[in-house]
C-alpha cells in the first residue's frame, strides 16, 4: 500500500511539536536511547525508529561490537552522526570503550567526537582487587585520571565515568569514585550516574546519599529499573524490568536532580530479558519490531511522566 505524502514519522513529529507548543513537553529534559539496544538495525534505521518512538537523541556505541568500530571512528562516526541528525535527533554523547589515554584509538575517537560537536562520552572500567587496600588502589588510579583529564581538556570534552553495581568494580559503592575524582575538574572527568545500579548498591538510604554526593560531578544520568529475585539456584540477584515495575524511586530521584539543576543528558536503557536480545545488544531479535517498539515507548512515557510530576526541567 502506498503511503500518503506525509509519512507516519512526520505526523508523529508534527504531533510532538504541537504538544510542545502547548507546553506539555517543551520544558522536559531531553532523553536519548542507548544505541546498544538498537544494534539489530543499522544506524540510519536505528535513528529513524528512535525518532518515531519519540526520543530526542541517541547515545552511539563507539566500541567493539557497537554501531561504530573504534578503529574506524574517524571515518564512520561522522557518517553515523550525520544519519542521526538527519532523522532530527541529537547526539549529546557517545559510549566509548575508553578507560585511559592508552585505550585503543582513544585520541582518534575524542578528536573526531570533538570536531562533531559531541562534548561528552561514557567512560569507565577500573577494577578493585579484594587482596589490596582500596585507598592504595584509588591513589594508584589517579595518574590515569590526570592524564585523561589533560586529553579531554585538549579536545574540550568530558569523560563521564559510568557507575555499575557488583563486586570488584570501582564506582559500584560510589564513595570510592568520589575519592578518585574529587580533586579533578568535573567539566573534563565527571560521572554518568546510573540510578538503577546505584539503587542495587544502596536501596534504602545509600542511593540518596550517593546521588547527593555525586550531584556536582554528574554530567550524565542513565535510567533503568529492577527488583530482587531468586534465580534457579535460589540466590537473590537483581532482575531488570520495565520502568515503574521495580524498586527505583524515580520520583524522588528526579526531584533531587531538579534541586541540583541537572539538565542531562539522560540515557534510557532496556536491559530486561523480555527485550528479545536487544537488552544485550544482539544483532537479531527474538521479538517483533512492533513488540520492541511498544516496550520502549512504554518506558519512555513512564520516564517523561515521572519527570513532569517532579517538575524536572522547569525553572
Amino acid at each position: 500500500m502506498v503511503e500518503s505524502s506525509m509519512s507516519r514519522r512526520a505526523m508523529l513529529a508534527l504531533g510532538a511539536g504541537a504538544l510542545a507548543a502547548g507546553g506539555a513537553t517543551e520544558k522536559l529534559p531531553k532523553i536519548c536511547i542507548f544505541s546498544k539496544h538498537l544494534q539489530w538495525l543499522n544506524i540510519a534505521d536505528a535513528a529513524g525508529l528512535a525518532a518515531e518512538i519519540g526520543f530526542d537523541g541517541i547515545d552511539i556505541t563507539v566500541r567493539e561490537g557497537g554501531h561504530v568500530d573504534p578503529a574506524r571512528a574517524a571515518e564512520d562516526l561522522p557518517k553515523a552522526v550525520e544519519a542521526v541528525r538527519k532523522a532530527g535527533l541529537d547526539v549529546p554523547m557517545i559510549t566509548a570503550g575508553i578507560e585511559t589515554v592508552h585505550s585503543p584509538h582513544a585520541d582518534e575517537i575524542l578528536r573526531t567526537a570533538s570536531a562533531l560537536g559531541i562534548r561528552r562520552y561514557r567512560w569507565g572500567g577500573f577494577r578493585l582487587d579484594a587482596r589490596q587496600s582500596i585507598p592504595d588502589q584509588i591513589a594508584a588510579d589517579r595518574p590515569a585520571v590526570r592524564d585523561l583529564e589533560a586529553l579531554n581538556r585538549r579536545y574540550g570534552v568530558c569523560a563521564m565515568y559510568h557507575t555499575h553495581s557488583g563486586v570488584g568494580l570501582m564506582g559500584a559503592s560510589i564513595w570510592d569514585l568520589y575519592l578518585l575524582l574529587k580533586d579533578f575538574d568535573p567539566q573534563f572527568v565527571g560521572v554518568n550516574y546510573d540510578i538503577g545500579h546505584a539503587t542495587i548498591e544502596g536501596g534504602l538510604g545509600g542511593w540518596r546519599n550517593t546521588a547527593s554526593l555525586m550531584a556536582p560531578s554528574m554530567r550524565g544520568v542513565a535510567l533503568k529499573d529492577f527488583y530482587w529475585k531468586k534465580n534457579a539456584k535460589g540466590v537473590w540477584e537483581p532482575r531488570w524490568c520495565p520502568i515503574g515495575e521495580g524498586m527505583v524511586n524515580f520520583a524522588e530521584f528526579f526531584e533531587m536532580l531538579r534541586a541540583a539543576r541537572f539538565s542531562g543528558p539522560f540515557q534510557l536503557h532496556f536491559e530486561y530479558a523480555e527485550m528479545g536480545g536487544a537488552d544485550s545488544g544482539q544483532r537479531t531479535l527474538t521479538i517483533g519490531r512492533a513488540e520492541f517498539t511498544s516496550k520502549v515507548r512504554h518506558d519512555l512515557d513512564q520516564v517523561r511522566e515521572s519527570m513532569r510530576r517532579a517538575g524536572l526541567g522547569q525553572a
